[in-house]
């Protein structure tokens, strides 16, 4: 059999959608070692990445190749619009093709198709994007609805809203393959010098926030809590905020200066993987205050560091969360900055949560994902093609 496998989002920017796929292609090949995997760098219209060819993930096993690609966005874009009548011919023949960037493939005559769906947020909140991605997105999940032969979510709630949107959609055909952190149980302890941009923070001298810079992450909600926070306790620790810049965000440098916070918020933008294994191990905790989330990958690698957690009680979060952090209301500043002080301040309250973090972690493996995708494949090429109008 051969499994051809979107890897499009896998390079060096990578975010949520790129750091599943990445991790799955790697655990993959050996749980099914009868198969060949064929990976596409360039998958869809919604994505492009320029350095592709030097960045995107391919791991060395004589079982995996790269397969079918694009030389340029223009043209990526005009053949997954319009594909070929023989477009499984064209992506190499595959028995199956796994989807992993929202993008959903139609035309396929042959191959199954196992799409991997994170989230829908753009149907419920069209204003925390904008109008490009929202399209785009919406496209992916409609056409998955209509011609994916199996649906993965990354959460049980992910999954529930998917089949309460399309009702149409059989439940048998969908599953939940929770992820898990990037970063393993077994790595060393970090050890000499911080990452040289990072020198100047304090070990366990600031709290965290992880995630690309948009409306849906809550940013402005947060901003808001810590200057409150800060006029409470003025000698609270920096807001130190690990993520690039996305849509719609552009007046949030303007907000912190309106709330006289700018110097104590550090905004690195995007970070490697190093710098963000040291900003987990060396935070006071993670603040992650979220409006919505398919899976929240920053909770659970927070959690995998044994560090103490508050985020929101909505979407994914208390099914990634547990009882390992403290849940709060994303909409109600107040109850961000109540729980903040008090973990600043209630003595034991941070002990507690990391003996809890750790425990809650291992819950979650890419070993366990991997196989149930795994599991997943065998389902999908057993099964008749899907035909929603039979």
């Amino acid at each position: 059999m051969k499994i051809g496998f979107d890897v499009s989002q896998t390079g060096a920017d990578k975010a949520g959608c790129g750091v599943v796929a990445d991790n799955l292609v790697r655990q993959l090949p050996a749980l099914l070692p009868d198969h060949d995997f064929v990976l596409y760098p360039t998958f869809g219209d919604l994505y492009w990445d320029d350095h592709w060819e030097r960045d995107t993930v391919c791991p060395a096993d004589p079982r995996v190749r790269r397969g079918f690609h694009h030389t340029s966005q223009e043209a990526a874009r005009d053949f997954w619009r319009q594909p070929p009548a023989d477009l499984d011919a064209v992506l190499g023949a595959p028995d199956l093709i796994h989807s992993n960037n929202f993008f959903c493939p139609t035309g396929l005559r042959q191959a199954r198709l196992v799409y991997t769906l994170h989230d829908l947020n753009f149907l419920e909140h069209p204003g925390w994007s904008d109008e490009t991605n929202r399209i785009g997105c919406f496209g992916g999940v409609f056409n998955a609805a209509l011609q994916a032969d199996f649906v993965v979510a990354v959460s049980e709630f992910s999954r529930q809203h998917f089949l309460s949107t399309f009702p149409h959609y059989p439940a048998d055909r969908t599953a939940v393959a929770h992820l898990a952190s990037r970063f393993t149980e077994t790595e060393q302890p970090l050890s000499g010098p911080p990452p040289e941009r990072l020198a100047p923070l304090a070990a366990g001298g600031f709290w965290l926030a992880v995630g690309t810079i948009e409306p849906r992450k809550n940013y402005d909600g947060l901003a808001r809590a810590y200057a409150r926070l800060r006029a409470k306790v003025p000698a609270t620790p920096p807001l130190v905020i690990a993520g690039k810049t996305g849509w719609l965000m552009q007046r949030f440098p303007a907000l912190l200066a309106e709330l006289g916070i700018s110097r104590h918020v550090i905004l690195l933008g995007y970070v490697s993987d190093d710098e963000l294994r040291w900003l987990y191990r060396h935070c006071f905790a993670v603040v992650y205050p979220t409006f919505w989330e398919g899976f929240g990958l920053p909770v659970i690698e927070a959690l995998q560091h044994g560090v103490p957690v508050i985020s929101s009680n909505v979407s994914s979060i208390p099914e990634v969360l547990g009882d390992a952090g403290l849940l709060i209301d994303p909409h109600d500043v107040g109850t961000l900055v109540t729980a903040m002080q008090a973990l600043a301040v209630t003595p034991g309250l941070r002990d507690q949560l990391i003996g809890r973090a750790r425990r809650q972690a291992a819950r979650f493996s890419w070993q366990a994902t991997a196989q149930r995708v795994a599991d997943i494949y065998r389902e999908a090429l057993a099964r008749p093609r899907y035909a929603p109008l039979a």
